[in-house]
């Protein structure tokens, strides 16, 4: 059954964006999407955005966020920064102060349309280490959010506690296991789809994939 009200989505055409997109449209009444444009290598990225959005129906709207690739050098921006992980420190793809500009500008915009739900991919189970996607800190944000604005904002967070084989899993579940595979984009280097194999995005996200359609097959996983 669907919950009555509005919901805005921080979506970047990735796999868990997509996939909680899909259930946030079986969640709520109505549902947006937001994009940030913060100068990503690919451009690609915004346009798997604008398509899926096109394609599922949903209001979209991109937001220029090209600031926050001038003040953080990171490999995802930078064509001279290397994709690599050191023991002991962030990946080269973390982006200081990502996730808390993206969720700030995604309540500014849900409050202007009565949203209450503001839903995005974030979660502690992928093995990236990245601080903006753990628990506390959106628990933390939900409060500054709501106290900033005086409004009774939710922060959902449907892939919080899944890994990546649970993730697939849910995509199954909302029987669109194909459309998140074949439309979305997780790789580092561009590669739209199953990728390019190599960067770790996509190795995290085959590994995934493999587990859960071995699971399922074996029967191990219920459907």
């Amino acid at each position: 059954m669907k919950q009555k009200g509005k919901a805005m989505v921080v979506f970047s055409g990735g796999q868990d964006s997509t996939t909680c997109l899909l259930w946030a449209m079986k969640k709520f009444d109505e549902v947006e999407a937001v994009t940030f444009h913060y100068g990503q290598r690919h451009e690609l990225e915004i346009e798997c955005a604008k398509n899926i959005a096109k394609e599922l129906g949903v209001k979209h709207r991109i937001l220029d966020m090209s600031l926050l690739g001038q003040l953080t050098p990171n490999a995802l921006t930078r064509d001279d920064i290397e994709i690599e992980e050191k023991d002991g420190e962030l990946p080269s793809t973390f982006v200081d102060g990502r996730n808390l500009l993206f969720l700030s500008f995604a309540a500014v915009a849900a409050k202007q349309i009565d949203a209450k739900h503001i839903v995005t991919g974030v979660c502690e189970t992928d093995f990236s280490g990245y601080p903006d996607c753990r628990d506390v800190f959106i628990k933390s944000m939900n409060v500054t959010l709501n106290l900033s604005m005086d409004y009774p904002f939710v922060i959902h967070t449907p892939l919080m506690w899944l890994n990546k084989a649970e993730t697939w899993k849910l995509a199954d579940d909302l029987d669109s296991l194909e459309y998140v595979r074949t439309k979305t984009l997780t790789c580092y280097n561009g590669v739209i789809a199953d990728g390019c194999g190599d960067c770790p995005a996509c190795k995290l996200r085959k590994r995934g994939l493999d587990d859960y359609l071995y699971t399922k097959n074996k029967g191990v996983v219920s459907s």
